[in-house]
């Protein structure tokens, strides 16, 4: 192989193993025997584990951005769902990872990865996956400059959708069917109490589910809610 092909064939191996298992339980052996590769090659292409594994966080990261890419086709509550479904398919598939990835990566002990810089370039990919998806969020929204009230609701739906994912991976104990549909219910809910503040998002929230089926996300939310009071 090339230089950059094998470079890319062991970032992949070693994201397979890291969503497996936490990434400090894997060993440079471990990627070599799976890559086919000796231990001294894995080191020719990357100095150490830590720098295999920033590699793989920053595939892993790219990944799980276009989760978020979404067609401006249908209704709003309908195309929330499609990227909820995605982001859970790429949580269901690299639980481990995605946790050491939102918890600011894994000790790596021997190799510094408690150093600022890893740090730092850990949060810097944590932070690019969010700007994507608000972003995609403002786009779908059809707003090019969000008021400060749209970015709190949009910023802090994306922390509950990252918080919610990890509580669910400690034992999957609420269907996750159940949890892509709430949590497109939370961002309208989100909306919707901050439209009660503020004319603008009164505004937007109405041009939200102005074309929303009845029996889309946002419509069975609103049957729901009325249900609760019969």
């Amino acid at each position: 192989m090339g230089v950059e092909e094998r470079r890319q064939q062991l970032i992949g191996v070693a994201l397979d193993l890291f969503s497996r298992r936490s990434p400090d339980e894997v060993s440079i052996d471990e990627i070599a025997t799976a890559a086919g590769i000796s231990r001294p090659l894995v080191y020719h292409y990357f100095p150490g584990k830590l720098s295999l594994y920033e590699a793989a966080l920053k595939r892993a990261s790219e990944d799980l951005a276009s989760r978020f890419t979404e067609p401006h086709e249908g209704p709003l509550g309908a195309r929330l769902l499609r990227v909820m479904r995605r982001f859970f398919d790429f949580v269901d598939d690299h639980g481990p990872g995605f946790s050491a990835l939102m918890r600011g990566g894994p000790a790596v002990s021997a190799e510094g990865a408690g150093s600022p810089d890893h740090v730092s370039a850990t949060h810097a990919l944590i932070d690019s996956v969010r700007q994507v998806a608000y972003e995609q969020m403002l786009s779908h929204l059809g707003v090019t400059e969000a008021s400060p009230r749209l970015e709190l609701v949009i910023r802090s739906w994306i922390s509950l959708v990252e918080s919610t994912a990890l509580i669910w991976l400690d034992g999957r104990r609420v269907p996750r069917a159940e949890l892509e549909v709430q949590l497109v219910h939370d961002f309208a809910a989100l909306a919707a109490v901050s439209a009660a503040y503020d004319a603008g998002m009164a505004g937007l929230l109405r041009t939200m589910v102005k074309d929303e089926p009845a029996d889309g996300p946002f419509g069975e939310l609103v049957g729901r809610l009325i249900a609760l009071g019969s």
